[in-house]
């Protein structure tokens, strides 16, 4: 894609012949008459009408940081008909301030026409995915108890447990009342993607020693009807660690590696220990899984600080023909460690990721030094896509519009949403 040129605005660099508009910024005023929260983390793309795009955005914002919240000072003067609607109101005194934005994006005028909270009361909404029944998963990577209790900032009250996956249509036209699926986990999740064919949702965990989830619903695509909650484990192995941190890695690169999947109970625990149990059972473990998206007819997921230099690994999972059923034995899905990071890698701490129209995973990095987007090709090969010097903030939400002729990204600290438009690869 040639090389980046510094950006003037000190925002985003780009290739020649690239530019951005800027679609979200933390503080502007919405439609609904709160404000953009800051914290812009997973998004995804939907088809609107008349050409639109309809964005779903994430805000990984805590109980703490009201100034960049949707209600700013202003929670107390909210009506009751809007605060019924959260899922944790917090005694109305530390509501959870995490949640969804929805933009209505006109790409012909490079315009936002509407913009409105759709999802809010939840706590560090970080990642999620995109259904294909048109709807948006929104993960919360915390797991919080109710009660009082006092933190850095001062006392928290929260009324509800946290740490689940939260549904939000694409097509609601206002804030939602917010409906944990419970029997999706409760844990630090991070990311989703689903499986079209038989509606099996899969989910990454951001803990040092995670594991790769699935939820095969009991009814496809009616999540909240309930279903059963796996972890992927390797075939003819009790337990692996797939890091490749010891002096001999266990997980080689670009060998697929047949799988197995291990029934989970207590699925809504009172104890954070879900990931504890399915490791004593066989699952395999990795280091802080965060991005996965649907890449063909594979998943692609990373995994933060996995590596020997514990700088980044990229995965894939390629289910069976027959996942989901008791078939899947006898060909079963396969797990291949396809990028691992090292010092001379381009790509560092990969997170967020999504497949672009030509066939190459765009990865979202958020690493120490200044974070971009990288391109995989199927060889391997890495390019860059953009870089941001300027904020030391990580990049985040990476997605393409329906037609695949706009990238939208995230630049999450302070908070906005770009996008990116030019000649891109066919």
């Amino acid at each position: 894609m040639g090389e980046l040129r510094a950006d003037p605005d000190r925002i985003l660099d780009l290739p020649d012949g690239f530019s951005y508009r800027i679609v979200s910024r933390v503080g502007d005023v919405m439609s609904d008459g709160l404000r953009v929260p800051g914290a812009h983390d997973g998004m995804a793309a939907f088809e609107g009408p008349d050409g639109r795009v309809i964005l779903v955005c994430n805000h990984e914002m805590n109980t703490h940081w009201f100034d960049g919240s949707a209600f700013g000072d202003d929670y107390g003067e909210l009506p009751e008909a809007t605060r019924s609607l959260l899922y944790d109101r917090g005694g109305d005194r530390t509501p959870g301030l995490g949640g969804t934005t929805t933009t209505l994006y006109d790409p012909a005028t490079g315009s936002t026409e509407k913009q409105f909270l759709s999802l809010a009361g939840t706590e560090i909404n970080c990642a999620g995915g995109p259904t294909p029944w048109g709807s948006w998963l929104s993960c919360e990577e915390c797991f919080e108890d109710p009660g009082t209790r006092l933190q850095w900032s001062g006392f928290i009250t929260r009324d509800q447990k946290h740490g689940y996956v939260f549904e939000v249509s694409s097509h609601a036209t206002g804030l939602v009342a917010g409906k944990p699926i419970k029997a999706m986990g409760r844990f630090e999740h991070e990311a989703c993607a689903v499986h079209a064919e038989t509606g099996i949702v899969y989910m990454t965990e951001d803990r040092f020693h995670s594991l790769f989830y699935r939820y095969i619903p009991d009814t496809p695509g009616k999540l909240q009807d309930g279903g059963r909650l796996q972890a992927l484990a390797v075939d003819g192995h009790t337990s692996v660690m797939t890091h490749n941190w010891s002096a001999v890695p266990q997980t080689p690169l670009n060998q697929p590696m047949k799988t197995r999947w291990i029934d989970l109970d207590d699925v809504d625990p009172v104890k954070n220990d879900l990931r504890l149990r399915g490791a004593a059972k066989g699952a395999a473990t990795f280091a802080r899984g965060e991005g996965l998206c649907v890449a063909d007819d594979r998943f692609a997921f990373t995994c933060t600080i996995g590596g020997p230099a514990r700088i980044g690994q990229v995965f894939t999972y390629t289910p069976s023909p027959d996942e989901g059923t008791p078939e899947e034995k006898n060909e079963p899905g396969m797990l291949t460690l396809i990028a691992e990071a090292d010092e001379n890698s381009l790509l560092r701490n990969c997170d967020n990721l999504t497949m672009a129209p030509w066939g190459d995973l765009i990865v979202c990095e958020d690493t120490l030094n200044h974070c971009g987007l990288v391109g995989i090709r199927p060889d391997g090969q890495q390019y860059a896509v953009a870089d941001n010097p300027y904020s030391g903030s990580e990049l985040a939400g990476v997605c393409f519009s329906p037609d695949g002729k706009i990238l939208f990204v995230n630049v999450q600290y302070p908070g906005m949403t770009l996008a990116v438009t030019g000649p891109w690869p066919t």
